[in-house]
């Protein structure tokens, strides 16, 4: 039998249909029951979906309800989900995590917040992880703390929590982490935040993650100093150009563009010679953005490149550079 302590009762037809079911000693006729349950988007049926999720012997019903709740927002119902986090199953974690992430409302989001202090850091990070798209201003302490968290995955959705927040007055703790941190993923998701800057104080922390040894953080760095948009920027990303990886130069070659940062004109022809097309497309590009007409001969001879996306690309610069005066 399924060992389920909490006696439910209902007047809804449809729900004691399937009541047998629900209580069979078979996991499986369980599982299918709860999935006709859930069909009938019902409120009534919540409570059998919350007792499964929350008590069902069976990992293969826990892990189907909390898949089945993803679509409701009730107190109790994101309650049962953060509860399900710490399940010893990891399927179970899993569904409920993803549940969880598909929230929409501020209300459930302040549910889950006092989850970002529980002792296990894979309830720590999928809290996090749910509260970050939500906006919840409330969020933004927590998530700062988060940020020293002992545990990688805690500290990357900290960081996801306070770039969806533009949470400026986190701008050093970022760049601390972006430059330091042991973790690659958290340096990268920490670099991509700075974006929030608009000032020159993220500047050695960019500059460091443009050095660092993992080329996911360096190309993140490269994209990052475009959008804040400071020319101080414009030699380091031409060094950039150089990087071993071309994903990194690419980037660069985009942020100088996006800078338009005159003294890199005779750098970015050069990157139109470059064998990967991917790169010369976005040279040409950049060149355009440059608006120097000194590159016209240069995208002109360009014009007949082997890539139908280069010499779209050259186009659309050649036509920029043809317009300035």
């Amino acid at each position: 039998m399924t060992e389920l302590t909490t006696a439910l009762s209902t007047e809804n037809a449809d729900i004691l249909d399937l009541q047998p079911r629900l209580d069979s000693s078979d996991a499986g006729v369980r599982r299918i029951a709860l999935i006709e349950l859930a069909d009938l988007e019902d409120p009534d049926g919540l409570p059998w979906l919350i007792r499964a999720l929350s008590q069902d012997t069976a990992a293969e019903v826990r892990s189907e309800a909390a898949r089945l709740l993803e679509a409701w927002e009730e107190g109790e119902v994101v309650s049962a989900l953060c509860a399900a986090l710490a399940d010893a199953d990891e399927a179970v974690r899993g569904a409920a995590a993803q549940s969880l992430s598909e929230l929409k409302t501020l209300e459930a989001g302040r549910v889950v917040l006092p989850w970002v202090a529980h002792a296990d850091a894979f309830v720590r990070a999928s809290a996090l992880r749910a509260l970050r798209e939500l906006r919840l201003a409330e969020s933004a302490p927590a998530a700062v703390l988060a940020l020293s968290d002992s545990d990688a995955f805690v500290r990357r959705e900290a960081v996801g929590i306070l770039g969806w927040l533009k949470q400026h007055s986190a701008l050093p703790e970022l760049a601390r982490l972006a430059s330091a941190d042991a973790d690659a993923e958290v340096r990268r998701a920490a670099t991509g935040a700075l974006g929030l800057a608009s000032d020159a104080s993220v500047l050695p922390a960019l500059q460091a993650a443009l050095a660092d040894s993992a080329w996911q953080v360096r190309e993140e760095a490269a994209t990052t100093l475009g959008k804040v948009g400071l020319s101080d920027a414009g030699p380091m990303l031409i060094a950039a150009l150089q990087d071993d990886y071309w994903q990194v130069r690419l980037r660069a070659a985009r942020a100088l563009g996006k800078l338009r940062f005159a003294g890199a004109t005779l750098a970015l022809i050069e990157v139109l010679g470059h064998a990967i097309s991917n790169l010369r497309k976005e040279a040409a590009l950049a060149l355009g953005e440059l608006a120097d007409r000194a590159a016209l001969p240069a995208l002109q001879a360009a014009e007949h490149d082997s890539d139908p996306e280069v010499r779209k690309a050259v186009r659309i610069a050649i036509a920029q550079l043809q317009a300035v005066s």
